[in-house]
Formats: structure tokens, C-alpha cells, sequence
């Protein structure tokens, strides 16, 4: 089997599980979107590819969400901000240049911090309820908010991290610091 076709059938499982551990976790966001978005940039050498993988599973999480009635899944303005936030995280990968137990566990960390930032400041500028002031201190506030989710989030983002990249390490041993997906 080619590398392509390998690759293909690689980031088609890992789109389908992130979207179907989103759905069958929800509410509580055990998965690995944000870990995804963060080993797809610092692994794959296709830059387009590595911005679909973690947009595709956000999109069918939303899709399935909407369908099967579980939650909106689509929600406005706001949700363009969240996947703005992933290409973000994903940008952040590329400059991950060695896969290291250090490098993945401040990497994750960091993914999972600028998410938060970029997520929860994007819920302060599209506040449909008016629930915080447009200050300073009502962004602080929205901020604050969203600190129960991070402590979720920060674990979730270390497992699937963790996770990701070990497989990867185990799998492409004497290739692990390359990007060979394509």
C-alpha cells in the first residue's frame, strides 16, 4: 500500500474518532480536536492538510451534533471564532521542529491556553445574550468563565497529545523527528 493511501486512511480515522468522542463525551469535550489540530501541524508536510484534518472533525462533530439532535451544532458567528482557533493551535504545531516528551507535553499545554484565549475572547465579541460588558473587565470576566472548561480541557489536551505523538514516535521510530505525512 502507497504512503498516500496509508496517510488517507490514518487521517480518515483520526477525523471520525475526534468526531464521534465529541459527540458521545458531550457535554463534557473529551476529545481530541485540539490535539489534533496541534499534531497535524507539526507533523504533516501537506499544509493544507494539516488545516482540514482537525477542521473536518470539528465540522462532522457539528454535523452529528445537529443531526441527531444531541446540541446545536451550529450556532453562528461564534463557531467561525472556534475554527479559527483550531487553524490557530495548528500554526502553533508548525513550529514544534523536534517530538520530544518535553516538546509535546509544553506544546499541548500551550494549544490548549491559546484555544481557551482565542475561544473564550471569541464569546466575549459575539455575545448574543449580553451577558458581559464590553470593557476590559467584562472580557476578564467572560475569561474567568471559561476557567472550568480549561481545567477540563488541559488534561484532555495532554491524553490525546500524549497519545498522538507516542503512537507516531512508536510507529516512524527511526523517522520521529521528520514530518512524513503528506
Amino acid at each position: 500500500m502507497s504512503q498516500k493511501k496509508i496517510n488517507l486512511i490514518i487521517a480518515t480515522f483520526l477525523i471520525l474518532f475526534a468526531a464521534i468522542l465529541k459527540v458521545v463525551t458531550y457535554p463534557n469535550s473529551f476529545n481530541p480536536i485540539i490535539a489534533i489540530s496541534l499534531f497535524s501541524g507539526a507533523i504533516m508536510t501537506d499544509k493544507k492538510m494539516a488545516f482540514l484534518l482537525p477542521l473536518l472533525a470539528m465540522l462532522l462533530s457539528d454535523v452529528l451534533l445537529e443531526v441527531l439532535h444531541i446540541a446545536p451544532g451550529f450556532y453562528g458567528m461564534g463557531q467561525i471564532g472556534n475554527y479559527a482557533a483550531l487553524l490557530f493551535v495548528t500554526v502553533l504545531g508548525f513550529f514544534m521542529k523536534k517530538i520530544s516528551i518535553l516538546n509535546v507535553l509544553g506544546f499541548s499545554i500551550a494549544s490548549s491556553l491559546l484555544f481557551f484565549l482565542l475561544s473564550n475572547t471569541n464569546v466575549y465579541l459575539f455575545d448574543n445574550f449580553h451577558t458581559y460588558q464590553k470593557s476590559f473587565s467584562g472580557w476578564i470576566t467572560c475569561l474567568a468563565a471559561g476557567v472550568p472548561f480549561l481545567k477540563n480541557r488541559i488534561p484532555t489536551d495532554l491524553f490525546f497529545s500524549v497519545l498522538l505523538f507516542g503512537s507516531y514516535a512508536l510507529a516512524f521510530r527511526s523517522q520521529v523527528n521528520k514530518k512524513i505525512i503528506a
